[in-house]
This record gives C-alpha cells, structure tokens and sequence, in this order.
C-alpha cells in the first residue's frame, strides 16, 4: 500500500473508531451494546488462538527445560551428595556403636581375668602364608614382642612386630602357632596348635587343634580350653579361652588323640582387640568363661 493522504486518513479513522468501540464495550460492561461482536469475535478467533497456544506452549516449555537444565542436574547432583553424605555418616554411625560395644565387652573380661590391656583396632590382614592381622597401636602405647592379644571372646594370638604406631599379631590360627593349653574340668594340658584359616584335612574345617601330653587322658566334645600360660607370662597369659572340643579323633599308626575346636573367637570378622601389656597377679583359671550352657528340658 502506498503511503499517501488519503490512506493515512483512512487509517486514522479506523483507529479512531476501535478506539471509540472499546470505551463504549468497557463503558458498557455486561450491558454492552457490543456484546454480541465480541461473541462473534470470540467464535472466529478464539480456535485460532487456542491452535497458536497449543503451538507455541510446548515450544516455550521445551526452552525453559533447556534453560534450567543445569540448574536441575546441579539440584540433582547435590541431593545426590547429600543421600551419600547421610548413608556414610549413618554406616560411621552403626560401626561406632558395634565398636564401643565390642570395647565394653573387652574391658569387662580383660576386668574378670585381672589383665591389663591396651585397646586397639584391627586394620589390615596379612597378604603372606602366616595368618597374620595389623593393628593400630604400637610401642608407643607400650605394646612389645611376646604380649598376648585378645577379644572380649577369647585369644586371638601374640605380638610378633612392632612399629611406633602399629603392630602385627600372628593369630592363634596360623600353622606355626602352638599354644600351651588346658582343659576346664580335669585341669589336663595339652598343646593348641593352628591347622590354617581353612584347617588342613582331618576331615574337618576348623582351625584349631589340641593334642594332650597325656594319651590316656579323657577328652569329650563340648569340653572347653584355655590358655595354661607361659613362663614369665610371654608369649601368653593363663586363663584365656580358646575354644570347646568339637570331636574327637585317633592319629593313624599312633597312640595320641586329636581334638579339633570350635573357637570362641571369629577370626576372619576380627575389629576390637585388646593387648595384654600386663598379667593378672593371680592364674584366673576359667573365671572368663562363660556360663556352660544349659540341657533343654526332654
């Protein structure tokens, strides 16, 4: 259209009279004279419109979802953060409380048994062919070679090496290990020795033998061991419990009997230990044992 005066003026006039339409329709209100245009114009325009919006509407939701984007993964990766923050501390939480217990427990028979102990916590197994464990605490905790380790349930090994900080502990279960024992009821002594996490045939998987010096000697199962002692009370302090006889066994071609034990300590779960720094004045027998366990009523 060409720019001349007389479509201005008809563009003028057209505005001056949509100008006049609108005040008169919003003068008129419900009453308006125009209500009826403004139906028709609803009518015509209004599936227009709504097509428009139905267009546009998932393209504008589309932007914004691109635009927050990196607002909502960063939302999503702290949220993430913080679940995991909370499992951890949960998890700390749980092995806290499993820990002082198991210190309790400790500190309880290492009282019965009149020891003195340092506590520590175990930290690495050993990778080599002796059952070994590393704990936390070293020379600098008074912890020496020959010192007897313990759990709240019983012996775990002797000291072996020490470092200012840390300590290895073989365990009672390696093949080299030979404890001086004795059985709770007949007082009969024998030598526990280790057969291995896994034990070593015999027909059996624990990881405990005991050989008494007397062949003649009476050993039943459900018969319970401690340890008898060393002279000068290193590698091992009596009265320590060992293990309950599980079966009893005849060596081939031999006179001598094999007991194979049940230990009272879980060696491959091992957490809070105690190292006996000092023994008791007194022998404390089987004052660490814990009540036999009674026959159900037939």
């Amino acid at each position: 259209m060409k720019d001349t005066r007389r479509s201005r003026f008809v563009l003028g006039a057209l505005l001056l009279v949509a100008l006049a339409l609108i005040t008169i329709d919003y003068r008129g209100g419900e009453n308006s004279p125009l209500r009826g245009l403004r139906g028709v114009g609803a009518a015509i325009f209004g599936p227009i419109e709504r097509t428009a919006a139905a267009i546009v509407h998932p393209i504008g939701s589309t932007f914004d979802a691109i635009t927050d984007a990196p607002g909502e993964r960063d939302r999503a990766e702290r949220l993430q953060r913080e679940n995991q923050r909370l499992r951890e501390q949960l998890r700390s939480n749980q092995l806290d409380r499993g820990r002082a217990d198991q210190l309790d427990k400790l500190l309880r028979s290492a009282g019965l048994g009149g020891y003195k102990i340092v506590a520590a916590q175990v930290i690495s197994a050993g990778q080599g062919f002796e059952d070994t464990v590393t704990i936390d605490t070293g020379s600098s905790s008074g912890v020496r070679p020959d010192m007897t380790v313990m759990t709240a349930d019983g012996l775990v090994g002797r000291v072996t090496r020490v470092g200012p900080s840390t300590a290895t502990v073989l365990l009672a279960t390696d093949a080299a290990s030979a404890v001086g024992s004795r059985l709770e009821d007949s007082k009969e002594i024998g030598i526990t020795q280790g057969r291995g996490r896994r034990g070593a045939g015999g027909g059996t998987d624990t990881p405990l033998g005991f050989q008494l010096l007397d062949a003649n000697a009476p050993i039943t199962p459900g018969q319970r061991i401690v340890t008898l002692g060393s002279e000068g009370d290193r590698p091992y302090v009596p009265g320590v419990p060992i293990g309950t006889v599980d079966r009893v066994v005849q060596t081939p071609g031999s006179l001598t009997r094999t007991a194979f034990l049940r230990p009272f300590v879980h060696f491959t779960s091992l957490d809070v230990v105690g190292v006996v720094v000092a023994p008791p004045k007194n022998d404390p027998h089987d004052s660490i044992l814990p009540p036999k366990p009674t026959a159900a009523p037939g």
